[in-house]
């Protein structure tokens, strides 16, 4: 490999939440943190380059958004996902939760109703109930390993709803929903007369052997009813750079947004942002490949281990993205008794399954799975460890 995902990085003392965070929340920093969707890989040496020669000129000022922010996404997703766009329906957000939040606030009133499809990533459940819009869930069904959706339920819980937030692929489980699926939501939503937002941030890490389809690709009524949401954040780890963007090809709902945006104030971007992004789509090709190749490695590591040392574990495996969900119902703990085997005995920091949906999440965790296979490695025997002594 070209590119070195083995070595151990330290990311004390750099602010970094996935470390800072431990004891503010388990009262305890001697634990290995696998929480946080953030990679302990190096930030792409072509992005870091970028960000240096733009700090050689002296005056950070205010920044428009350069045409090779367009040029870079609008390449990049014609050659990863087959999409073709215009800059016209391409606009800049300062991240997908607070563009996500943003759209609630703007296509809905307080009190409208916005399903969601829990388990599902903690903030779609925030950014609903504290814009004092009433939730309404359809669960996942997790069925022969995989989560599939309800659809027979959804028909019933959407209406009335004025907004579906889409996680694609889903995060926790990292299910990439096919052509079908993603055909029967624009169809339901449709009918409904409800708004689609679809968070696709896990997009550009999908498996070589799965197939991410952008939710506005899928047909007519998709693309007519849709709002998209990107970023090179997860894909490069850079994340700190708040660095998203927005897709609409119906410009009605383009215009909405954007006039929504500028009426906040946050729809100019920044230097970082947009440089950053040029680099990572310009030059990120082989890096991404041969990190999906580490990536998809360290779950066959972890898949193994599991399965002949913790056997009583079952994981969730993954079509997309460095997040593993671990199915520990087996073990028969209730949820605070099982954060408890991870967290004080085991010495890891993961994520609560519960923190995904309360039932849907109960005696599940989430491990992240991009760092280095030896803090992998100590990881799951310091877990071997802790199942066998419980």
């Amino acid at each position: 490999m070209k590119y070195n995902f083995d070595e151990i990085i330290d990311r004390r003392n750099t602010n970094a939440e996935k470390v800072e965070a431990l004891k503010t929340i388990w009262k305890n920093e001697d634990l290995i943190p696998l929480w946080v969707a953030d990679m302990d890989f190096r930030t792409p040496p072509f992005i870091m380059e970028a960000l240096r020669c733009r700090c050689e000129h002296e005056i950070l000022g205010y920044t428009v958004c350069p045409q090779a922010w367009y040029d870079a996404i609008i390449q990049w997703l014609r050659l990863r996902h087959k999409w073709s766009i215009q800059p016209h329906q391409l606009g800049f957000v300062p991240g997908i939760v607070p563009g996500i939040a943003f759209a609630v606030q703007c296509f809905t009133a307080p009190g409208d109703k916005v399903m969601i499809q829990p388990p599902v990533y903690p903030p779609f459940f925030s950014m609903v109930e504290k814009n004092n819009r009433k939730l309404v869930t359809n669960s996942l069904l997790l069925d022969d390993g995989q989560y599939r959706m309800n659809f027979e339920k959804m028909r019933e819980d959407i209406k009335g709803c004025k907004l579906f937030i889409l996680c694609s692929p889903h995060n926790p489980g990292g299910r990439v929903w096919n052509q079908d699926e993603l055909a029967t939501i624009a169809d339901i939503c449709d009918e409904n007369g409800v708004l689609v937002i679809s968070d696709e941030i896990h997009a550009d890490l999908t498996f070589p052997s799965f197939n991410h389809i952008p939710f506005a690709m899928v047909s007519e009524k998709a693309s007519k009813n849709s709002l998209v949401f990107m970023a090179p954040s997860k894909t490069f780890n850079i994340p700190g750079l708040a660095s998203s963007y927005y897709i609409a090809e119906n410009a009605q709902v383009y215009a909405t947004f954007t006039n929504y945006l500028h009426a906040c104030g946050i729809a100019e971007g920044n230097i970082f942002a947009f440089t950053g992004a040029i680099a990572a789509y310009s030059n990120g090709t082989e890096w991404l490949d041969q990190l999906l190749d580490y990536v998809q490695e360290n779950i066959d590591f972890v898949e193994k281990y599991i399965a002949e040392k913790i056997p009583v574990i079952n994981i969730i495996r993954p079509q997309a993205s460095f997040l593993v969900l671990l199915d520990c119902r087996k073990l028969g703990l209730p949820q605070k008794e099982l954060t408890n085997l991870f967290s004080n005995k085991a010495h890891l920091a993961l994520n609560n399954g519960t923190s995904f949906g309360k039932q849907e999440g109960e005696g599940f965790m989430r491990l992240n799975v991009a760092t280095p296979r030896s803090v992998l490695q100590k990881a799951l025997r310091q877990l071997e460890k802790a199942v066998m002594d419980n």
